[in-house]
């Protein structure tokens, strides 16, 4: 459990350690987003970018509901929520009718608000994922197109009761979604829906303050991203590309998340946020 009376110097120690990933919050103090109430939705370890996030929210203050998949899940995302002392740890299935349902409902229960929703889900069959887009199967695609896309729709459309003074909804996109990349395949068309949809929603939410925006890292190695074939190319080919020439870690999407959900960025939604070294620039 982390002692709440050193959260400074853990936060001193994480910004020391990834002196690049704190640029946004250069100067920025806990009081940024503490005492907000988040979702966080896709930790599958702690590998996850989803929890490079949740650990930087809880170095900064606030609390959180964590959800985990499925029980296979819950052994490896239980202990780590426990460990940032989360009031609500729940399973949710996005492909499975009512499970997130479930979690926003004890949500308004036992908080009656929220703050901020990070999601960072996506799949894609295996065989739709590893094949050309032209040949990707219906099935393959509606399932892609669901779990990456529509769930974020579905946690937004849950959420707005929830942000009655406002609030910051996030997911996590990837530049395939804009340029070709060797074997992203259908995930490319799938993260450029989610995308359009951050942009649509930004529009629609804006009126009751609450914010839409998309983080788009470059390549980490996550679980999902090891069901990418020849991803250590792709690293490869980020670092070497680069203007810093060095990868991301989820520290560093956890450091601009924070900025994203904190209240120095209540006037900016509907953009994709890039943090890849700025590989995403070059030509």
């Amino acid at each position: 459990m982390v002692d709440e009376s050193n959260v400074e110097q853990e936060i001193a120690e994480i910004m020391e350690k990834y002196p690049h990933a704190f640029r946004k919050m250069r100067g920025a103090t806990s009081h940024h987003i503490a005492g907000k109430r988040g979702l966080i939705l896709g930790i599958a370890n702690d590998r996850s970018i989803a929890y490079g996030c949740a650990k930087v929210f809880h170095l900064l203050g606030a609390e959180m509901a964590i959800t985990y998949r499925n029980e296979k899940a819950e052994r490896f995302v239980r202990p780590l929520a426990e460990d940032m002392g989360c009031p609500i740890i729940m399973p949710c299935d996005v492909d499975v009718p009512g499970s997130m349902e479930a979690v926003f409902e004890r949500i308004a229960r036992e908080w009656g608000r929220l703050d901020f929703v990070l999601h960072s889900i996506a799949y894609a069959p295996k065989e739709d994922l590893h094949a050309r887009v032209v040949d990707c199967s219906k099935e393959g695609f509606l399932i892609a197109m669901h779990t990456s896309c529509y769930s974020f729709i579905r946690a937004a459309h849950l959420a707005e009761p929830l942000m009655q003074n406002g609030g910051s909804l996030l997911t996590v996109t990837y530049y395939g979604s804009e340029k070709v990349v060797s074997n992203y395949n259908i995930m490319g068309p799938a993260k450029a829906a989610l995308e359009s949809c951050v942009r649509y929603m930004a529009a629609e939410l804006g009126p009751k303050r609450i914010r839409v925006n998309s983080i788009s890292p470059g390549p980490i190695m996550t679980r999902a991203a090891s069901g990418i074939e020849h991803f250590d190319e792709l690293m490869e080919r980020a670092v070497a590309g680069a203007p810093e020439h060095h990868l991301v870690t989820i520290e560093d999407v956890g450091s601009l998340a924070a900025f994203l959900v904190g209240d120095r960025s209540k006037s900016i939604t509907g953009d994709v946020h890039y943090i890849d070294g700025g590989f995403h620039v070059m030509g």
